[in-house]
Order: C-alpha cells, then sequence, then structure tokens
C-alpha cells in the first residue's frame, strides 16, 4: 500500500495515532470518559480516575470503604482495562482514598490544670 492510496478512516486514524505517540492520549480520554461504563455505576458514583501514566492508574476513591473495594477489585479492574483499551496498557492501580486533615500533636491542647489526672504524678 502507497501512501497516497486511499484507505479507511479507522486505519487512517490508528496510522495517525502511532505515528504521533498518541495511543495514551487516546487511552488515557478513553478511560476517563467511560469510566462508569467500565467500572460500573455504583463504583463510578465513588471513584473517579485521576491519571494514567507509564500504565499506572492512579483513581480517587471519596471514602476509605470505596478506596478499600476499589482495591480489591485491583486485579479484575486491570483486566477489565486492558480489555478494553489494549493488552498491557494498564499495569497497576493506585487507589488514593478521601485527603484527610492531619492533626500536628499538640494542636488542641487545654490551657490550665490537666484535670483529676494532674495529682496522679
Amino acid at each position: 500500500m502507497h501512501r497516497d492510496d486511499p484507505q479507511s478512516l479507522s486505519a487512517a486514524i490508528g496510522g495517525l495515532l502511532d505515528a504521533e505517540g498518541w495511543n495514551l492520549a487516546a487511552a488515557t480520554g478513553s478511560v476517563f470518559g467511560r469510566w462508569p461504563q467500565i467500572v460500573g455505576a455504583d463504583l463510578a458514583a465513588h471513584t473517579s480516575p485521576e491519571s494514567l501514566r507509564d500504565g499506572e492508574l492512579t483513581v480517587l476513591a471519596d471514602s476509605t470503604a470505596w478506596a478499600t473495594q476499589l482495591r480489591l477489585l485491583q486485579a479484575q479492574l486491570i483486566r477489565r482495562l486492558n480489555t478494553e483499551l489494549g493488552a498491557g496498557t494498564v499495569l497497576r492501580v493506585k487507589v488514593r482514598g478521601p485527603v484527610t486533615v492531619t492533626r500536628r500533636p499538640g494542636e488542641w491542647r487545654v490551657r490550665g490544670s490537666r484535670g483529676p489526672r494532674d495529682t496522679y504524678g
């Protein structure tokens, strides 16, 4: 086949994606755009894909319970994603739970006496 020979739109787009190195961007857009179809409505309501880099999909969960659920389903999710996007696109899934504010030691301290415990030593 020569460069000027007609080809199907699908083949032309596939060739362009390969030539320009846009396959990862297309795969990422596919994951982000079809997340509810890939993981199901229940899981999609509480999780969202954040990034796909070097075969690692980072997913954000809105609670620790949903983060745990996603971790339990990790192997199935990787298989499903690779079926949808092509083998080897996703090698691992990193799950991030909700961001919580950490308390620094001593931040919430009552001024004055310690109460009944202060007489014990």
